[in-house]
């Protein structure tokens, strides 16, 4: 299996090209001349300084409807499929890889059609030599409704060991994907919160407290309830770089309360998923 999500891909960055240098909600944060399609600054986030560094805290969310933290040791409603171990410890679910394969771990649960999802990940990779993982975390249709081959997911994130671009998307049938990417330092053992805000009538995603991205097409929207999926995908027969994603936490909120702050965030580009199915 290989990565589907476009990129949106930048110019080589150059020290002229990074200008300003801003401290924003206690964030180190360079703002980089982004693709000219965007007409926009990217921004390139640091998840280090200490504080809460999540929507939940900046957004004014509130209390999670639910939440796993993985505390008490135990793993959870989660569904293991592929080579690799996937357990909690040390308070986070950890998916490690083995030489070869995909490996994913989907929470078995009713589902959400709409509301707040944000996880904070980090990711390590063991050796080089081989092809590396693409580490990904996304919503897909709940329980036993048809997949559709990722024609109905949301992506929260996707990324592959080496690159610096995160992929976000939102897909819907029969084939139309809304997509973007985000530069950020994805090196080992970097921690990031990445979050989507779901609703009727849009879609936002959210890294390290800030807003990135938001699409009001109401064509992507497919109102099917949603769970999460943790994955690290690896091509078939093919030798990998063994690997590890980590979770901290994964929380769930309601709408219930209004972002406490404007969101103003370009939206994705319209291409096609071409593996819908």
């Amino acid at each position: 299996m290989t990565p589907t999500s476009p990129r949106v891909r930048r110019p080589a960055r150059t020290p002229a090209a990074l200008t300003v240098v801003a401290t924003l909600l206690g964030l180190t944060v360079l703002l980089d001349p982004g693709p000219p399609e965007l007409g926009r600054t990217t921004l390139v986030h640091h998840a280090d300084p200490p504080g809460p560094v999540n929507a939940q805290s900046t957004y004014k969310w509130g209390r999670p409807t639910w939440q796993d933290e993985w505390e008490d040791g135990r793993r959870g409603p989660y569904r293991v499929e592929g080579p690799g171990l996937v357990r909690a410890q040390h308070g986070m679910l950890t998916l490690n890889t083995t030489g070869a394969g995909t490996v994913t771990a989907i929470r078995r649960v009713r589902g959400h059609a709409t509301g707040r999802w944000e996880i904070r990940l980090r990711s390590k990779q063991f050796s080089t030599g081989a092809t590396p993982f693409t580490v990904r975390t996304e919503l897909v249709p709940a329980g036993k409704r048809e997949q559709h081959c990722g024609a109905q997911d949301v992506g929260l994130v996707s990324y592959t060991f080496g690159d610096s671009d995160a992929d976000f998307w939102v897909r819907n049938l029969p084939d139309l994907e809304l997509g973007a990417s985000e530069a950020l330092d994805l090196t080992d053992g970097q921690w990031h919160t990445f979050g989507v805000e779901v609703t009727d009538r849009s879609v936002t995603w959210f890294v390290d407290a800030h807003a990135v991205r938001r699409d009001r097409r109401a064509a992507a929207l497919s109102g099917v309830p949603l769970t999460v999926r943790f994955s690290m995908l690896a091509p078939e027969a093919t030798r990998m770089n063994p690997s590890r994603m980590q979770m901290d936490w994964l929380r769930y909120f309601l709408l219930d309360r209004e972002n406490a702050l404007p969101i103003d965030a370009p939206r994705l580009a319209r291409t096609t998923h071409e593996g819908a199915c």
